[in-house]
């Protein structure tokens, strides 16, 4: 069954495009213009992902995001306006799984979903639970616990720690986390892993502002420590 995927933008346009485009690839998309309707639709509604702009007439893309994330850890794709970085920082912090600037591809837009949706996909090969410390994350049910208490991740942010947790010990550079969770490199200066990190941090750490976790390698990348205890930047 084809996976279901809202987009919200006030653009009929553009929309209508992308419910054609889309549509004609292999997923069932449905189209909303403003955020009233788009939140009742998620209400309503079963979606594997979620298409949101930041700029919509009623309440702004970021509102709709925090609305959401209050129950729901439905993938979210937003799409920004071209060059503001200030838009995609803030809809990462808030629980946002990726971001796409306006004007885009299609074909980017649809191999961006196709990521979002693969890593949520059922069916993968069982792997056990990886363990550190108090620290569980389980692959197959896709759920990171600290002293048995389920952790709030994105699903992006939840494959970025599973892949720091299976080269634990290891050193990654944002390069690396970026193509072994996404399968594609970085732009340059985009900082968005630092915002997913800092979000994971957040979850998993018993003090974010001083992690033990995930430690900061300066000038290489991130590590997920073994045993927690030493400080988290070196």
């Amino acid at each position: 069954m084809a996976e279901r995927v809202l987009i919200i933008d006030d653009d009929e346009k553009l929309a209508a495009m992308l419910v054609e485009y889309l549509t004609g690839r292999g997923l069932a998309l449905e189209a909303r213009h403003d955020a009233a309707s788009g939140l009742e639709a998620l209400r309503k509604g079963e979606f594997d992902c979620l298409v949101l702009d930041v700029m919509l007439p009623d309440l702004d893309g970021f509102e709709v995001l925090r609305r959401l994330r209050v129950d729901s850890d439905l993938p979210v794709l937003m799409l920004t306006a071209r060059g503001d970085e200030t838009d995609r920082i803030v809809g990462l912090e808030m629980g946002a799984d990726d971001y796409l600037p306006k004007p885009f591809n299609p074909r980017e837009l649809l191999a961006r979903l196709r990521a979002i949706l693969r890593r949520r996909a059922p069916g993968a090969p069982t792997r056990g639970p990886l363990r550190f410390d108090r620290l569980t994350i389980d692959l197959d049910a896709r759920v990171a616990r600290v002293d048995g208490a389920p952790c709030s991740l994105t699903s992006y942010q939840f494959e970025l720690l599973a892949v720091l947790a299976q080269r634990a010990g290891r050193v990654l550079s944002r390069d690396q986390l970026m193509v072994a969770a996404k399968g594609e490199t970085l732009e340059a200066f985009d900082r968005s892993i630092d915002v997913h990190i800092s979000r994971i941090r957040a979850a998993i750490e018993d003090d974010p502002r001083r992690p033990r976790r995930i430690a900061t390698v300066r000038g290489i990348g991130y590590m997920l420590v073994r045993q927690p205890g030493a400080e988290g930047e070196v």
